[in-house]
């Protein structure tokens, strides 16, 4: 297994500025196309307590509902900048196994740990999540999350297979991974399908944990959106971004210890700087 990579802070700096320069480019195909996002998790947090990135993070995020998520992924086909980015999801790229989308930047590498024999580019990136309706009653929610982290784990399979450190859990996943991913995916299909049938007071991303045991996130946080300043640049965030963080991180204010300070670990990175 190829050694993990500590990236200097001037690695760190110039991979946050890529992602910045990603983050830019979703925001201006949403205004270009009048598509509602908001920068979510560790990428609001940063706003919020840091003014931008938290120094330690090396992602960034956005989220939109499923209904402006589907524009997104369209609009992206002809108002990408194709010369410099692209955008993958399960639907255009072969082999991509992640029930969530990344724009990426070409020229670039950021090639995580035990997935280097993923049959895809791995540019830096930042995350697209789609949210789609989940029940609004909590036993309901309790069953569709059984779903989603069985659809989850078989997807992750082809990672886990070698990643978990313990055997047995590896003997899973390599059984799992048997499964054709066409399979998989048309599962997931008809699970989005079935769970966005009707609008609801709850959303989540289904092939992404959820913080607690809700299952959900309230449908009112990604609707009611502001402008906030991310590294003084203006990016749409969630109004009640209070409410948000506190339900997602609990006391969002204090630092976590360092320990907790978790990046992806990189076995190759390549920030295009030498090209």
């Amino acid at each position: 297994m190829p050694d993990m990579i500590q990236l200097t802070t001037e690695q760190l700096h110039t991979l946050q500025n890529i992602e910045l320069e990603l983050l830019q480019e979703a925001d201006r195909i949403c205004k270009k196309c009048g598509i509602h996002y908001n920068i979510i998790a560790g990428t609001l947090l940063g706003a919020v307590r840091h003014g931008g990135f938290i120094p330690w993070d090396d992602d960034a995020d956005i989220a939109l509902l499923r209904e402006e998520y589907e524009k997104f992924r369209e609009a992206c086909k002809t108002e990408l900048n194709h010369e410099k980015y692209y955008f993958q999801d399960h639907t255009n790229t072969p082999g991509y196994r992640w029930g969530y989308d990344k724009l990426r930047k070409k020229g670039t590498l950021f090639l995580r740990q035990n997935q280097e024999h993923m049959p895809y580019e791995q540019g830096v990136f930042i995350d697209i999540f789609p949210l789609d309706y989940v029940s609004n009653h909590h036993w309901r929610r309790t069953v569709q999350n059984f779903h989603c982290f069985c659809v989850r784990k078989v997807l992750w399979s082809a990672v886990g297979r070698f990643a978990d450190k313990k055997w047995w859990k590896r003997s899973v996943y390599a059984l799992e991974n048997v499964i054709p991913l066409s399979n998989v995916l048309t599962y997931y299909e008809k699970l989005i399908q079935k769970y966005n049938k009707k609008k609801t007071d709850w959303v989540r991303i289904l092939m992404f944990p959820t913080p607690n045991k809700e299952y959900g996130y309230k449908t009112k946080w990604y609707e009611e959106s502001a402008e906030i300043l991310f590294e003084g640049i203006s990016f749409q965030g969630i109004k009640n971004y209070d409410e948000y963080l506190t339900f997602k991180f609990g006391d969002y204010h204090t630092l976590p210890p360092v320990e907790q300070r978790k990046v992806h670990p990189v076995t190759k990175l390549e920030l295009g700087t030498d090209r």
